[in-house]
């Protein structure tokens, strides 16, 4: 029973992997008869090449619940246990504080806000680079400066660029002298931020070390308690093998509870339409 289950599971796997490759050589116009690209790295991908190995488990072992284990081991393991996004949230926030400087040295030497805006791209860093090229294209296109600030708000998807963003907007209505001191200012708010939050990782780092080492070593035990046979021999029934994959089920959830304790709460935009939806 447990082969034909095994039989029916690959399959639905090989089926699944067919409809994509099929789905992606129909064009609008003709149908490319040419084997299309695909994306081995993709996740649809590697689910399924798991579950192809779960397959062959299952028909050598006897495990069927292989099929399902390795696809959820080999998708959730590294997001669970991985790092977490804080590193490019840091490195943008670099790249917002480098460019708020480079912004405010340009209206120092006496350029309006939209010219100093435009000049700016050219010492853009390298994370903030896509954004502002999206601002000073809409600059060049007639958008009036307000409305090409807040898509660019919108864009930064941050609440630190909401703050650069609302200062350069204040700055476009009352068209001052004081923009650049505010800018400089804000540029070392946003590097003790910058201090801050990396002093805050390094500490969420620890438990998130000391998880994945757990789980490496609880997993190459019980692959080593796998090839003993007597001690998992009641886990290859099939209530056992139901247990088993709640067992698993339960520590994958620990293991979401602790990265949700790690990651902690985002700050909340005030700018732009996204903020108007958070706020709704």
């Amino acid at each position: 029973m447990s082969v034909i289950l095994a039989l029916i599971g690959g399959l639905i796997a090989a089926g699944i992997l067919l409809v994509i490759q099929g789905a992606r050589s129909v064009h609008r116009r003709r149908i490319n008869l040419k084997w299309p690209r695909f994306n081995w790295r993709s996740p649809i991908a590697i689910a399924v090449l798991l579950a192809g190995v779960g397959l062959v488990v299952t028909v050598l072992t006897g495990w069927t619940v292989a099929i399902v284990i390795l696809p959820m081991i080999g998708l959730g393991l590294p997001y669970l246990i991985g790092t977490t996004e804080t590193a490019s949230d840091i490195a943008k926030m670099e790249a917002m504080e480098e460019w708020t400087r480079s912004l405010a040295g340009i209206l120092t030497a006496g350029a309006g806000l939209e010219q100093a805006l435009i000049a700016s791209l050219n010492s853009t860093p390298g994370p903030l680079k896509p954004h502002v090229t999206r601002l000073v294209i809409r600059l060049k296109a007639r958008w009036t400066t307000p409305s090409a600030l807040r898509a660019f708000a919108d864009d930064l998807d941050d609440p630190t660029g909401d703050i650069i963003a609302a200062n350069l907007l204040l700055g476009a209505q009352r068209r001052g002298d004081g923009l650049a001191t505010i800018l400089e200012d804000l540029a070392e708010s946003v590097a003790l931020d910058i201090r801050a939050r990396r002093h805050v990782e390094a500490d969420a780092a620890k438990p998130r070390a000391t998880a994945r080492w757990v789980t490496i070593i609880t997993g190459v035990v019980l692959l080593a308690l796998f090839f003993t046979g007597d001690y998992v021999a009641p886990y290859k029934t099939g209530v056992g093998q139901v247990i088993l994959l709640a067992m698993l089920a339960a520590y994958a959830g620990v293991l979401v509870w602790m990265k949700k304790i790690a990651s902690g709460q985002p700050s909340l935009r005030f700018l732009g339409e996204h903020a108007a939806q958070e706020a709704s």
